[in-house]
């Protein structure tokens, strides 16, 4: 008995891995980070830690499932990159038909969760999000640089649901956080695609803006979309869903970010990239902390 759960244990642990590496559960804490965030600004008045828990866990599953679909599809390309061909649908851990089922289970437990119980508009926009993710933007990839566009979209959705799960409407202030993590993710992703720009061209994506790759072209787009953030971050203490405060961190922290993307303009370096791809992952949790801490 004893020697059959030390032998299972380890086989237990692994298929877990493999599943939190199928739905990019590191991802998966990011977005709902941001919608998390999104609820409580869009809250006036007592916090209602139910609804708090169920939009969690909705997003949780929700993208989750589009996380999966991205990886049933991208599963032959993902074994020309060293970075995925360790996934467990490359390497041949677990079946397309294994994975297929975890996505749907996870999409249609999370779309049943939002409209449920935390409203029917959030689980409309969580499917909405969910294909466009897996339908739109994973084949886009290999078409055109174009595909960050469309995936911005539903990247930028997380947001809009918690301010939706909070007001019970799409609300101006929703879409101001909306359009905020929309012009977040293109530094924020050409970063990525910079100092992956090797392996992402044997796998036949086309991440960066321009056709010339890692150059000053891609590198002026990533420095537009950083400074953008400095005007629309100022956007909701302009409109009074924020105060002072919040506006002089959310610019500093542009600033900052624009420096950095200003430092691969001049140098068009891996370094500079991954110096990108840092401020951008510390940029969006200062700035939904600071709307929160500081919301009107």
């Amino acid at each position: 008995m004893d020697k059959a759960l030390i032998i299972s244990k380890p086989r237990i642990f692994s298929k877990l891995y493999d599943y939190g590496v199928l739905v990019k559960f590191k991802l998966l804490l990011f977005v709902v980070f941001s919608a998390a965030f999104a609820f409580l600004f869009g809250t006036r008045g007592a916090i209602d830690w139910g609804q708090f828990m169920l939009l969690s866990l909705g997003g949780f599953l929700v993208t989750g499932a589009a996380n999966a679909l991205n990886e049933v599809f991208e599963r032959e390309p993902d074994k020309l990159m060293k970075r995925t061909r360790n996934r467990p649908l490359p390497d041949g851990r677990m079946s397309v038909s294994e994975a297929l089922a975890v996505s749907m289970a996870f999409g249609l437990t999370g779309i049943w969760l939002l409209a449920s119980y935390v409203s029917l508009l959030c689980g409309i926009l969580g499917m909405i999000a969910m294909f466009t993710y897996a339908f739109a933007y994973t084949p886009m990839k290999r078409i055109t640089p174009f595909s960050v566009f469309i995936g911005a979209i539903p990247g930028a959705m997380p947001p809009l649901i918690g301010w939706v799960a909070a007001t019970g409407e799409l609300g101006f202030g929703g879409w101001l956080l909306f359009t905020l993590q929309f012009f977040w993710q293109f530094p924020h992703f050409w970063a990525i695609a910079w100092s992956q720009d090797e392996e992402y061209r044997k796998a036949g994506f086309h991440m960066l803006p321009s056709r010339s790759g890692k150059s000053r072209a891609s590198a002026f787009q990533v420095v537009a979309y950083t400074i953008s953030l400095i005007p629309v971050g100022m956007m909701p203490y302009l409109f009074g869903f924020s105060g002072l405060a919040s506006a002089i961190v959310i610019t500093c922290a542009g600033l900052a970010f624009t420096v950095y993307a200003v430092q691969l303009y001049r140098t068009c370096s891996d370094a500079a990239a991954r110096r990108v791809m840092f401020m951008s992952i510390l940029y969006l949790p200062v700035v939904m902390i600071a709307l929160v801490l500081d919301k009107a």
